[in-house]
């Protein structure tokens, strides 16, 4: 070992105990990404997609019948589309759930008619651009934000419309069978989707033994609203009564 000399002629010898030890270096914890969960409800409905479609769209009234949802706010709106017509593009969405609770100042895609989605946190929308010419998809407002420390990473909700072929069943007996008995009925397939992922595993342990029954409880509680919205009556009946198709009481865009 080389003797190092100080400057006041004492000779010191360093051992390799007394060598400087290079500086630790702090370890983190890295957690494991969790996964993101999906959940799907579907339901048949006897009414038309054209008014089915109408109440999805209608963000402002989600709090007002949809568990878990505590407040719906639109706060920005789309161009006009080949109708003339404006559609939700940014809502102020907060769910709440055994306590907890989250806001997102989440995304609103409509593609009129068929599909309506609710985008927030890193979530993005699986809607075709084609289907999206009435909205500003590279703006800066298309980043979704919410609490960086909140419950969620990833919320996704989309609601999905087609009409239902269904044909009611010939009377039994009758001589015209597989004409005026079988005229079409109008119904309509609603199907919910939910993606979603917890920022931290105790939060996702703790859903566990609920999540998969949330889906099915929106969509029933969907099914009222639509009940409630629509009423009893078929859409021939609604449009002798209002003067035309699918009159119902709408919040107006601006």
């Amino acid at each position: 070992m080389k003797v190092l000399r100080p400057s006041n002629g004492i000779h010191n010898r360093l051992t390799r105990h007394q060598l400087p030890l290079p500086p630790r270096r702090r370890t983190f914890l890295t957690l494991p990404q969790l996964p993101t969960q999906n959940l799907t409800a579907s339901r048949t409905l006897k009414y038309p997609a054209p008014e089915i479609y109408a109440i999805i769209a209608d963000v402002p009234s989600y709090s007002a019948f949809l568990p878990y949802c505590t407040e719906s706010q639109v706060t920005a709106w789309s161009r006009p589309d080949s109708n003339g017509k404006k559609w939700p593009s940014e809502a102020k969405i907060t769910v709440g759930f055994k306590g907890f609770q989250e806001s997102f100042t989440s995304k609103i895609y409509c593609a009129p008619g068929s599909i309506v989605e609710a985008v927030g946190g890193g979530a993005k929308t699986g809607i075709p651009d084609s289907e999206l010419g009435h909205y500003d998809l590279n703006t800066p407002s298309e980043k979704t934000s919410n609490d960086e420390n909140g419950i969620l990473t990833h919320l996704l909700t989309r609601w999905s419309v087609r009409p239902f072929p269904f044909k009611p069943p010939p009377r039994e007996g009758s001589a015209l069978q597989g004409t005026k008995h079988t005229v079409p009925e109008d119904r309509t397939e609603v199907t919910l989707n939910i993606e979603f992922q917890f920022s931290n595993p105790v939060y996702s342990a703790m859903s566990g033994a609920v999540a998969d029954r949330v889906a099915g409880v929106m969509i029933e509680a969907f099914e009222k609203r639509v009940g409630d919205v629509l009423g009893g009556d078929s859409a021939s009946e609604r449009v002798e009564k209002n003067g035309m198709e699918g009159v119902v009481h709408r919040g107006e865009s601006p």
